[in-house]
């Protein structure tokens, strides 16, 4: 039986030295440097950085293959010359001296290259999804997603609250937009609406006496897209308590939303996400419109609207 792997790109450091492993991943990226030449193999986990010298009777084939071309190395770790360590990649210290390469799929050229964030049109990104989902940005963001997700989902159960799937065909919840429709094959010219929110079922749940629900809840509006949110469908956290007053619903998500947001705070290491800690600070809606022209300020702006209707009363002025 064949081995593709016995560790991931992620995970080999100086530990590791002089261990005959096996790697398997994505060409990211190679450099010839004449004598040698340098392959960055990429998986979901990471990059390591494999090594191949001239006289190596793999050479000419692996150096006239394309970028994202499927790989599997058989090799020894090494350590990396203290002018060529990379301190941004956690095997950074460490190289893999090929003994073997087997290529399991070769790439033709690419119509977006994977190994740069290089903005394209949406159109070929869409068209191209497989590649642009491989591509730095976007991978670490569907991570991050998953992260998000696995993770308000312990905090919410851990705090009492039970996770339930809702219906998708039913009937219609309106939530402000119209509704996407399916029409019924056992019932022509009925149709099914796709939920805008689960409204009536988690009502439902609460009238049943389950006292405390949540759900990673997909949201299906016919609307039209906004800078927050994908057009036609999205997902929110969506959660319902019974016997509560106003605070109790602060008390229980504030914590969940601070610590989401905390925990991952250097995901954007040029601008990281300051969130305060709860309780969250609270502005009337009347000081708020004075003060931001708006019920849902960005506290990070710090221009305030000033009352100034005394100073300019007796202006003969028409704009004041």
């Amino acid at each position: 039986m064949q081995i593709y792997r016995t560790h991931f790109c992620s995970q080999l450091n100086l530990k590791n030295l002089n261990e005959n492993i096996v790697l398997s991943g994505w060409l990211h990226r190679k450099r010839d440097h004449g004598n040698l030449l340098f392959i960055d193999l990429r998986d979901n986990y990471g990059i390591t950085q494999c090594v191949i010298d001239s006289s190596h009777n793999d050479f000419n084939k692996v150096n006239v293959l394309s970028n994202e071309s499927v790989l599997r190395i058989k090799g020894q770790v090494a350590k990396r010359s203290d002018d060529t360590i990379n301190n941004k990649l956690p095997t950074g210290k460490i190289e893999i001296k090929i003994d073997t390469v087997d290529i399991l799929s070769k790439s033709e050229t690419l119509p977006i290259p994977v190994n740069s964030d290089i903005h394209y049109s949406e159109e070929i990104r869409l068209k191209y999804r497989y590649l642009d989902l491989r591509r730095e940005k976007l991978h670490s963001n569907i991570l991050l997603r998953n992260k998000v997700i696995s993770s308000i989902r312990s905090k919410m159960i851990s705090r009492g609250f039970i996770e339930f799937q809702t219906p998708i065909l039913t009937s219609t919840s309106p939530e402000g937009a119209r509704d996407y429709l399916v029409p019924s094959r056992m019932h022509p010219g009925k149709f099914y609406a796709l939920p805008q929110a689960p409204q009536q079922f988690k009502q439902l749940l609460m009238i049943a006496g389950f006292d405390k629900y949540f759900q990673i809840a997909p949201c299906f509006r016919d609307e039209d897209s906004r800078t927050d949110r994908s057009p036609g469908e999205f997902y929110q956290l969506d959660f319902e308590m019974s016997f509560v007053t106003q605070e109790d619903v602060f008390n229980a998500l504030e914590p969940v939303l601070y610590e989401i947001f905390n925990e991952n705070n250097d995901f954007n290491k040029s601008n990281p996400w300051k969130v305060n800690k709860h309780p969250f600070p609270r502005i009337p809606y009347a000081e708020s419109l004075d003060k931001y022209g708006t019920d849902k300020p960005d506290l990070r702006n710090p221009l305030l609207i000033e009352d100034c209707t005394e100073i300019f009363f007796e202006s003969n002025f028409k704009i004041f």
